[in-house]
């Protein structure tokens, strides 16, 4: 983890055991152990923490991108529906030009004309 060699282990704990003694030595362990774990469970909570910040601010871009996306899909549908109403006013006054107004009777249409003789 630190690059520390087994040899040099050996070396740190023949160091403690002259320095601190042999009746303090379990009681330092056990104290150094927990500092140990602490630090580790410290360690892996800022790194929960760093992972669970990127993975939001990620989820933060991709819920930015989908707004996006529908605004600009509700634009389009938008400016679509617009341009058929304004088709279809068009079309309807085009119809109602077209058409005879009912308030005149149309006039009779005129009856074939008879046959030739020869």
């Amino acid at each position: 983890m630190f690059g520390v060699d087994f040899s040099e282990i050996m070396v740190i704990m023949v160091v403690a055991l002259i320095v601190i003694g042999p009746e303090r030595l379990p009681k330092v362990a056990r104290t150094m152990g927990q500092w140990w774990g602490r630090m580790q469970r410290y360690v892996n909570r800022i790194k929960m923490d760093v992972t669970t910040s990127m993975e939001l601010e990620e989820l933060r871009d991709l819920e930015r991108k989908v707004k996006a996306e529908a605004q600009a899909l509700e634009r389009t549908v938008q400016q679509t529906g617009n341009i058929m109403s304004s088709e279809l006013r068009q079309l309807e006054q085009e119809l109602e030009k077209s058409a005879p107004d009912s308030g005149n009777p149309a006039a009779p249409p005129e009856p074939p004309s008879p046959p030739k003789q020869t």
